[in-house]
């Protein structure tokens, strides 16, 4: 009996959390003598939720692991791009297609599709926060809403969605980075007093780590930033809201008022940071207010997953579709300059782009050959760097 029901590496790479249709399909076929039937499938969703307009693919690097070592070809945007449910003219955008005998893969659409739906809609919804966060710093603070197997992944997505730095163990020293994060209500609580408890984390954390104080424990916000700046002087880096709705009031406002009251006193570098029940609207307003960084949880970690699905576009040579689909190999082209999408059969000429009149570029790539990952993966830095890169071209919502 295992302690955590999670299902081990083993499990997962050996197809043991498909569906089991998956299964029987793959037996039906081997008795019924077309095992060796080659077919060509394409990951796409027919819409993005929320009625966001763009998403960020996430999870491609787990979904390589997942297929590495079976003899199957798969061609992918790589992780990090930014992506569209339709393309300019309305066709659905494959987004990840998949070449070889179907009963090699077939028992790995289920998590295949966990993989990149999942990382796919907490990196949107980071990356959504990023937008509106401007260049403002953005922390991690949603593993506590998740299961902890996946605080790694949650963490990842949310770095590669183009937040700064995130608060988990063992999702920061999987990306190399250092843990980031303030101090909870229960320290300040547990010692009783917030001036002992300031004091005291100052005294035993190293030089580092950055002075920001939570001061909505006990009084008012800005008395207790002022207390704050007071008790640690030139220390004082920063001051973080975390306070709840139920007693908020106007958060822009607080901020506002934590803002005059720092600045009457003379700490006019002592940052605010918020954090509690953010997202991606809220988080504009509060950076509007003057909030210098923030700590966003719940609206990440819980994001709506991508409703991708994986759908057999070529059997036997043949273009084939199910109602709804359109079959045959396809090629997606990207305008990098208005980052608008066009798919056209395999072999038609590459389009050009309709708005602008530029050139477009080949999006799907190679990235594992009969069961071999053709290349070395971009690190999670550089696909951070290529999602701000590519939000900055955004002129939609």
């Amino acid at each position: 009996m295992r302690r955590f029901h999670v299902a081990t590496e083993e499990e997962i790479k050996n197809a043991g959390t498909t569906d089991v249709y998956f299964s029987r399909t793959r037996e039906i076929l081997e008795k019924e003598g077309l095992a060796d039937l080659r077919v060509t499938a394409e990951i796409t969703t027919s819409s993005l939720p929320k009625n966001w307009e763009w998403g960020i693919l996430a999870g491609v690097e787990e979904a390589l692991h997942l297929l590495e070592g079976i003899n199957v070809d798969v061609k992918s945007f790589p992780e990090g791009t930014l992506f569209h449910a339709n393309d300019a003219l309305g066709v659905r955008e494959p987004v990840m297609v998949l070449e070889g005998r179907y009963v090699d893969f077939c028992t790995y659409e289920t998590p295949l599709l966990g993989l990149l739906c999942h990382a796919s809609g907490i990196a949107t919804m980071a990356a959504r926060v990023r937008r509106s966060a401007g260049t403002k710093a953005m922390l991690s603070f949603g593993i506590r809403r998740a299961h902890p197997a996946l605080a790694p992944m949650i963490d990842r997505a949310c770095y590669i969605g183009g937040f700064d730095a995130v608060s988990s163990l063992v999702g920061a020293r999987l990306l190399g980075k250092n843990a980031s994060g303030t101090m909870p209500h229960s320290l300040i609580i547990a010692m009783g007093d917030q001036v002992r408890a300031w004091k005291s984390y100052d005294e035993h954390m190293p030089e580092a780590v950055p002075r920001i104080m939570l001061v909505d424990t006990y009084c008012d916000e800005k008395t207790e930033a002022i207390m704050a700046a007071e008790a640690l002087g030139g220390k004082l880096f920063g001051v973080r809201l975390d306070t709840p709705g139920s007693r908020r009031g106007n958060f822009a406002d607080i901020i506002k008022e934590v803002r005059w009251e720092l600045d009457l006193r003379g700490f006019k570098n002592v940052k605010i940071y918020a954090s509690g029940g953010l997202d991606d609207e809220s988080v504009r307003t509060l950076s509007d207010a003057g909030a210098d960084g923030f700590g966003v949880g719940t609206s990440v970690s819980n994001a709506p997953s991508v409703d991708f699905a994986m759908d057999i576009v070529e059997a036997a040579g043949k273009p084939v579709a199910k109602r709804g689909k359109l079959g045959g190999r396809k090629e997606v082209w990207r305008c990098d300059q208005c980052l608008l999408e066009y798919v056209v059969p395999e072999h038609a000429p590459a389009p050009v782009c309709r708005k602008c009149g530029s050139k477009t570029q080949r999006m799907l790539e190679r990235l594992l050959e009969k069961g071999r990952v053709t290349g070395s993966l971009p690190t999670p830095d550089r696909i951070r760097e290529n999602v701000i890169h590519q939000l900055a071209k955004l002129t939609t919502s």
